[in-house]
């Protein structure tokens, strides 16, 4: 049962963050797919609720050559999946937002409310850590951008000091580049059980010139494994390569067992996912 509270909707984002600097006891809801199974479960019961999702000015897709990709917080993961701009220029996106959830779930939620519940085995965060995305957040006072893989602290904690997500910016991706992303789950529309994403850029001798590979959940948050960038970074395209990058994420990561996987299973298929996606994003990146 959810607890009673005050709920507040603005028109404006002026409204929002005037009405945010008002309210200490207070939640952001953003679409509600995650804040609102913590309510039920008693885990936390605001006092005020403020609702953003009908906030236009934080509903856009922005595309520009050489600034890069720029999507709103209330952006829906819908609109990122049925996006041309972002299936011609980010491909890997529109694979994630289509294996994210249900289509229900993209219909209503969003990108913003995703990022800053900062589950660590949400979809979007290695994807988007892999492709250097900042995130902007702001409130009455200011706004700040950081580096999206400095927003995550520690399971649903984030940076954020009483602050609104605002904006996700995505760099251009540099010329003979690609990007995988992939996640084990049991059930196709369920959070993944684990995840791997990788993004690979090739100089013109077709070596590694730069690298990222971030696992989801595998901690508590996305873990960026830089020592595979150390390994790979100057070498051309081997398997062997690959197989012992995989051994690395294995190793770097800090899993914990549930019910659906033991440590050493979920180090396993991270080992094999990472080796997987290094492949697929470097045969792209070739192509």
């Amino acid at each position: 049962m959810i607890n009673d509270f005050n709920y507040l909707k603005p028109g404006t984002l002026k409204e929002a963050l005037a009405m945010y600097a008002e309210h200490e006891d207070c939640k952001v809801i953003c679409g509600g797919q995650s804040l609102l199974i913590v309510m039920r479960q008693g885990m936390i019961a605001p006092e005020y609720l403020l609702d953003i999702k009908h906030v236009r000015e934080l509903d856009y897709i922005k595309f520009d050559a050489k600034d890069g990709l720029r999507i709103g917080a209330t952006t829906t993961h819908r609109a990122i999946e049925k996006s041309d701009v972002i299936k011609k220029n980010y491909p890997v996106m529109v694979s994630m937002e289509n294996k994210l959830a249900s289509i229900q779930v993209r219909n209503w939620g969003t990108i913003g409310g995703n990022l800053a519940h900062a589950d660590s085995a949400g979809d979007p965060g290695p994807v988007l850590i892999a492709l250097k995305a900042n995130i902007k957040i702001g409130n009455a006072t200011g706004e700040r951008t950081v580096a999206l893989e400095d927003f995550f602290v520690n399971y649903f904690e984030t940076v954020m000091d009483h602050e609104l997500v605002l904006e996700i910016h995505v760099p251009v991706p540099e010329p003979k580049s690609g990007a995988a992303y992939q996640k084990f789950n049991l059930l196709e529309s369920d959070m993944g059980i684990v995840a791997a994403s990788a993004a690979v850029t090739l100089d013109g001798s077709g070596k590694c010139k730069d690298v990222r590979v971030v696992l989801g959940n595998a901690g508590s948050t996305p873990i960026r494994v830089k020592r595979i960038e150390e390994l790979l970074i100057g070498k051309a395209y081997d398997e062997n390569l690959f197989a012992e990058a995989g051994s690395m994420a294995s190793v770097d990561c800090e899993p914990v067992a549930d019910i659906h996987g033991s440590e050493e299973h979920r180090r396993h298929i991270l080992g094999v996912l990472t080796k997987r996606m290094l492949k697929q994003a470097w045969e792209e990146a070739k192509g």
